[in-house]
């Protein structure tokens, strides 16, 4: 099998990536549906404007009487980038490099980059991005507004390596945001949604592009924490994750990408594009439908990650395309993802307790991918509250009225089980949390409100999620 195919099976299991959609028309005609990912709750507006620059938006912000959403790549799985009735901001025509200093290792973009087309610019000149998630489809705004992370090593979200935003607000004033100017908007516009200002630039921080290594180790489930703190420790490891396979999902299997001088396995410096991914697309398939497919992934997949090296550049790792975890079709399933951070002391009762639910439910989880982040003092809605494992669970789901339902009884129960080990949930997948379960994951909500109550007294910045979760 290609090393490519297998990058794929890797990634299906790690649950990180989130599915590619094709990209709409710049601008469309009153009444048109805008979709996310799944392919699941599509948002009816009444318009759709396509920015090239700051003004434009600031513009299209002041001309619209009604409220207005903001989207990038579209990957949230809830219509977190649009509000029905109201004008969506298509930014992927925002896509251009504004500054890049490389002796300084910073760079200023437009919010609708994509995190590829700025890889573009920095592998040449060595460097790479700092944060950013396991997929480089995503828009550099996208990722801001989530307060996205990735697998890297002690980073932590994104949040930790933006050093400046500027943000259109509701009356269509633009600002700078920093962590000593307008910091209060800075904190409320990552990790935001959009629910304070819509980010147009954001200057970030870079890092060195550097040759990794692949090491794959299996671990109990126990002593994991412990085995993660030496391992991350010894302070070279860039990417880590580490696989909790179905049914029992009490057995990671641990892959940390360390700086190496070895000779590279992969001569490529960044993942070409345009790849076709129909072996992907049937393994994938093969996995969740066929029987005993999830022996594919235990019987196949980890022993040939633990038998064969990898060496390759720390840019390559970072430019996977989602393209390789898109399915054929989802007229009848789609692939989703929940991700629930859990206190470190906490993993191990936590995974068990996850475990029982995934299986109680008979929910079709392919792979539950585990991450480590220190804790987030910058957001204001931070999911890092302390030093927590992530849990991103990646799963296959029917999308008919009734799958849905079941989807939403589990995933309730899935916060639920979070929350009683101190946890929080992920805000950008399916809008399943009650009101309740959003309140006592995120309580620093009230002072989102507060400060939204300032600058958009009307109300007018908005999408399903905080239709939902932020109104009073």
């Amino acid at each position: 099998m290609h090393p490519s195919r297998r990058r794929f099976l890797v990634q299906a299991m790690a649950g990180a990536g989130l599915l590619s959609l094709s990209p709409l028309p710049a601008v469309a005609a009153p009444g048109i549906l805008i979709p996310n990912v799944t392919g699941l709750y599509p948002v009816e507006v009444a318009r759709v404007a396509a920015p090239a620059s700051t003004e434009e938006v600031a513009q299209a912000v002041r001309d619209w009487p009604g409220r207005i959403a903001v989207g990038g790549g579209r990957y949230s799985m809830g219509s977190q980038v649009a509000i029905r009735g109201g004008l969506h901001l298509d930014m992927r025509g925002m896509n251009r490099l504004l500054l890049l200093d490389p002796q300084a290792k910073t760079a200023r973009v437009q919010a609708g980059m994509r995190w590829r087309e700025l890889q573009d610019a920095l592998d040449p000149l060595g460097l790479a991005v700092h944060t950013m998630q396991s997929f480089a489809n995503f828009t550099v705004g996208g990722a801001v507004s989530v307060n996205a992370h990735g697998r890297y090593v002690g980073n932590g979200p994104v949040v930790n390596s933006v050093r400046a935003l500027q943000l259109v607000l509701a009356d269509g004033s633009v600002v700078e945001a920093t962590r000593s100017r307008n910091a209060e908007l800075f904190r409320a516009a990552v990790g935001g949604y959009g629910a304070v200002g819509i980010i147009t630039e954001v200057e970030l921080d870079l890092a060195r592009n550097t040759r990794i290594e692949r090491q794959v180790e299996e671990v109990s489930l126990d002593d994991y924490p412990a085995w993660f703190r030496r391992m991350a420790d010894q302070g070279d490891c860039v990417f880590h994750n580490a696989d909790l396979l179905p049914p029992l999902f009490d057995a990671p299997v641990a892959v940390s990408w360390r700086r190496s001088t070895k000779a590279l396995t992969e001569t490529a410096r960044l993942v070409p594009r345009g790849q076709s991914y129909g072996l992907e697309q049937n393994a994938l398939f093969a996995m969740t439908e066929l029987p005993r497919g999830d022996l594919l992934r235990s019987k196949l997949i980890h022993p040939l990650l633990l038998a064969r090296p990898a060496v390759k550049w720390r840019n390559h790792e970072a430019s996977l395309d989602v393209g390789e975890l898109e399915p054929r079709t989802r007229s009848i399933s789609t692939y989703v993802l929940q991700e629930y951070f859990i206190p470190v002391r906490h993993f191990a009762a936590y995974a068990r307790a996850m475990a029982a639910v995934i299986r109680k439910h008979g929910a079709r989880v392919l792979n539950v991918s585990v991450r480590h982040s220190p804790a987030d003092s910058t957001a204001l809605l931070p999911w890092a509250k302390e030093e927590v494992f992530s849990f991103v669970v990646y799963y296959k789901q029917r999308t008919h009225a009734e799958a849905q339902r079941r989807a939403g009884d589990w995933t309730r129960e899935m916060i639920e089980t979070a929350l009683a080990f101190g946890g929080r949930y992920y805000l950008p997948y399916q809008l399943h949390a009650t009101r309740s379960q959003f309140e006592r994951a995120y309580p620093e909500a009230q002072q989102l409100r507060e400060i939204k109550r300032r600058v958009d007294p009307g109300g007018r910045l908005s999408n399903a999620l905080w239709a939902a979760y932020l109104q009073p």
